[in-house]
């Protein structure tokens, strides 16, 4: 896996950061969720998915009796974009190398939420009408199996994201951690 440098400038997003944020739990798992990008919490710890998402995403994967530990966990860009607001296509794009260095070779992806559907699926319709779809998406010349869910805040909202982020939870741990 290649990561930014330290000093990272590629993109304007290094003006606000604290850290950057690069992945987490196991760097070998067959099994990687990309997330947005990291918020305030993300970006003070330097790691992804610690503040409230994170609490969430952890709760969802604990009843689906998948361990944090098991799965690697990233985002779409590094760094925090300001006022937690969606990353532009230029910041993903600025971030793409390392993202693609960190998904080739697994055997499946999670998009975590609206923006990583996006960027990596390349669809921008409702969610409701791709979860838990299984794709196959390019990743540096490789087909890998590309599984989009919602993102762990919408289960705030919607207690049918939650059931469904549960589900996508379920499935992964049941297919690859059997």
């Amino acid at each position: 896996m290649i990561s930014p440098d330290a000093d990272c400038r590629l993109c304007g997003l290094c003006a606000g950061r604290t850290n950057l944020v690069l992945p987490s739990g196991d760097r070998d798992s067959p099994v990687v969720l990309v997330g947005e990008a990291p918020g305030e919490n993300e970006d003070l710890q330097g790691r992804p998915f610690v503040g409230r998402a994170g609490d969430i995403l952890n709760k969802v994967m604990e009843e689906a009796g998948l361990g944090r530990d098991r799965v690697m966990i990233t985002n779409t860009v590094k760094c925090r974009p300001p006022m937690n607001r969606a990353p532009s296509s230029e910041e993903m794009e600025a971030c793409r190398p390392f993202l693609v260095s960190e998904l080739r070779g697994r055997k499946v992806i999670v998009g975590l939420g609206k923006s990583a559907v996006r960027d990596l699926m390349g669809y921008d319709g409702p969610m409701a009408d791709v979860v838990n779809t299984r794709r196959y998406i390019d990743v540096g010349g490789e087909k890998v199996l590309f599984i989009p869910t919602y993102h762990p805040m919408a289960c705030v909202y919607r207690k049918t994201a939650r059931e469904e982020l549960k589900a996508t939870m379920a499935a992964v741990r049941e297919e690859f951690f059997p």
